[in-house]
């Protein structure tokens, strides 16, 4: 395609769909990711993982199932849930574990129980991931802690892990949810980039779509398209350090250097992001314009 040949890449860098391949490991983010898989194989009973939006969970989730499939390990993946009732939370991850309940009056807990004993009794571990768990609601998370219940004398049956923004640890400070933040192991909070970060994310996202010119052992990086440190720092303060905004911003700024017909994105092109982005959270968009004119 024009646009990505200009910029010598086979891939759009700054897409906004997760993808583990363009995962970049700062340390805080390994650190979690380590204690995450610590606690999983340790066979801890809840994990939960809080942060803003667009700090990058759900990259840390998909990592995780994936880091999951390499193991002796059943998985149930929920997504975005929608706020159900208790009793209808069981037979939903009976369904994710892949289990058949025959008739209407099949008891999903009891199918769940059974299921989770005899993969437990072969050695394998059951693991349910929630994404965006604070769209459960009270009902649903009281199910989930419910569930949690199933054990053995000496090992938990299942192990529940929840990603959610801030809007969980709200629900889980409640009163009435107190039995279920006591029964949380490890919690983990994911922050947003530091601004001398930035430009070492926006370098390896490039990095990851660089075509390769030559051939065999001789293939090297056709690296073109750069952000100037003056865009680098600009955009950085827009974004607050937040992985989605610096896509969305970095995303458009370079588009805007496309139209220009040019290879480095500049301030220019990332006030022209900054105007056309709706919902910047850390700045007025005026008072952006207003900092590049300035002081850039």
């Amino acid at each position: 395609m024009p646009f990505l040949d200009h910029f010598g890449l086979n891939d759009y860098p700054f897409a906004l769909t997760p993808n583990t391949q363009f995962y970049y490991p700062v340390p805080e983010t390994e650190r979690v990711m380590a204690a995450l898989a610590f606690a999983v194989s340790r066979g801890d009973g809840f994990v939960k993982i809080v942060g803003e939006v667009g700090t990058g969970k759900t990259l840390l989730c998909r990592l995780l199932l994936a880091s999951l499939r390499s193991q002796p390990v059943n998985m149930a993946y929920i997504n975005a849930p929608v706020a159900i009732d208790a009793a209808h939370m069981p037979l939903l991850i009976a369904q994710e574990f892949g289990l058949k309940l025959k008739g209407v009056k099949a008891d999903p807990i009891s199918a769940l129980r059974t299921y989770l004993l005899e993969q437990h009794s072969k050695g394998r571990r059951n693991v349910l991931v929630i994404d965006e768990a604070q769209a459960l609601g009270v009902q649903g998370l009281e199910a989930v802690r419910l569930l949690s219940n199933l054990e053995t004398e000496t090992d938990k049956l299942l192990q529940i892990v929840l990603f959610g923004q801030a809007e969980l640890d709200r629900l889980l400070h409640r009163t009435d949810m107190r039995q279920f933040l006591q029964r949380i192991n490890f919690s983990f909070v994911t922050h947003p980039l530091s601004q001398d970060a930035v430009g070492d994310y926006l370098r390896h996202r490039i990095e990851s779509c660089c075509q390769k010119v030559g051939r065999g052992k001789k293939k090297k990086t056709q690296n073109y398209v750069c952000f100037s440190s003056s865009a680098t720092k600009l955009l950085a303060k827009a974004s607050g350090g937040l992985p989605r905004l610096i896509n969305v911003l970095a995303d458009k700024a370079l588009l805007a250097a496309y139209a220009q017909g040019v290879m480095c994105v500049d301030t220019v092109h990332v006030r022209a992001a900054c105007r056309e982005t709706q919902g910047l959270p850390f700045w007025p968009r005026w008072w952006v314009r207003w900092m590049a004119r300035k002081f850039f």
